[in-house]
C-alpha cells in the first residue's frame, strides 16, 4: 500500500536520507522512530507529497511520485489522514465547522457533511462537542477532533506526527488507543513519535527506526 524506494533527500548541502527503502502493508500499524532532528517529519512530508525527493520513489496505492502530475496531488491527499502535533485546528470554527470545512472544499452536500460529521465524532466520542470552539477544549479533545478531521475521507492511511506530544501520559495513551480503533478497521497507520513508553505498549507492532540516514526495521533497548 505503501512503498518507499531508494530514496535520497537533503536541505540544500544537507543529506537527510540516503538512498531509503521501506513499505506499509494495507490495513497495518507501524511506528515510525528516531531522535528529535532525525527526519520523522520530514519522512511524513515526503509522504504527504508536501516534499519531493532528489532521486528515488514513494508509492502509495497507484501513484508513484516520480510519475504523479501535480494536478493530481489534491486527489492523492484526500486518501491520506493527516494527525499534527499541534492539532491545527481553526480558532475562529466551533468543532463541527472545523470538521464541516474540510468538505465543503471537497464539494459534499450539506446532509452527506451532516452525516460524516455526525458520524466522525461519535467515533472519536466528542459528540457532545460539536459546538465548542478550540479554546474550550482540553488538549486530548482537540487531538481527539484532529483525529476526526483526519478519517473524514476515509484515507487508506493516517500519517501521525507525534500526535501526543503536547499531551501528558495518560491522555497519550488514550490517543494511542484511539488510533488502534480506527486501525483495526482497515485504516493504516504511520505514528511518528519519540515516545518510546508508548511504543512499548502496542509490542507487536512493528517499528521503523531513522537513524544515520538510513530507514531500518526498528527495535527498542532496554536503555531507550
Amino acid at each position: 500500500m505503501l512503498e518507499i524506494r531508494d530514496l535520497t533527500f537533503h536541505y540544500k548541502n544537507q543529506p537527510l536520507f540516503d538512498n531509503v527503502s521501506m513499505y506499509l502493508n494495507s490495513g497495518e500499524f507501524a511506528f515510525l522512530i528516531g531522535k528529535s532532528g532525525a527526519g520523522k517529519s520530514t519522512l511524513l512530508q515526503l509522504i504527504y507529497l508536501n516534499l519531493f525527493p532528489q532521486s528515488g520513489s514513494i508509492i502509495l496505492g497507484n501513484y508513484e511520485t516520480s510519475l504523479v502530475k501535480k494536478r493530481d496531488i489534491p486527489l492523492i491527499r484526500r486518501k491520506i489522514g493527516i494527525v499534527f502535533q499541534d492539532f491545527k485546528l481553526l480558532n475562529d470554527r466551533n468543532v463541527y465547522e472545523n470538521l464541516s470545512f474540510v468538505l465543503e472544499v471537497t464539494n459534499h452536500s450539506k446532509n452527506e457533511i451532516k452525516k460524516k460529521v455526525n458520524d466522525v465524532l461519535m467515533e472519536v466520542g466528542l459528540s457532545n462537542k460539536r459546538l465548542n470552539y478550540p479554546n474550550e477544549l482540553s488538549g486530548g479533545e482537540m487531538q481527539r477532533i484532529a483525529i476526526a478531521r483526519a478519517i473524514l475521507n476515509n484515507p487508506m492511511i493516517i500519517l501521525a506526527d507525534e500526535p501526543t506530544g503536547n499531551l501528558d501520559p495518560e491522555t497519550s495513551y488514550e490517543i494511542l488507543e484511539l488510533l488502534l480503533k480506527i486501525n483495526k478497521k482497515g485504516t493504516a497507520v504511520l505514528f511518528a513519535t519519540h515516545d518510546y513508553d508508548l511504543v512499548r505498549k502496542h509490542p507487536t507492532a512493528r517499528i521503523f527506526k531513522i537513524t544515520d540516514k538510513k530507514i531500518i526495521k526498528g527495535y527498542l533497548k532496554k536503555s531507550d
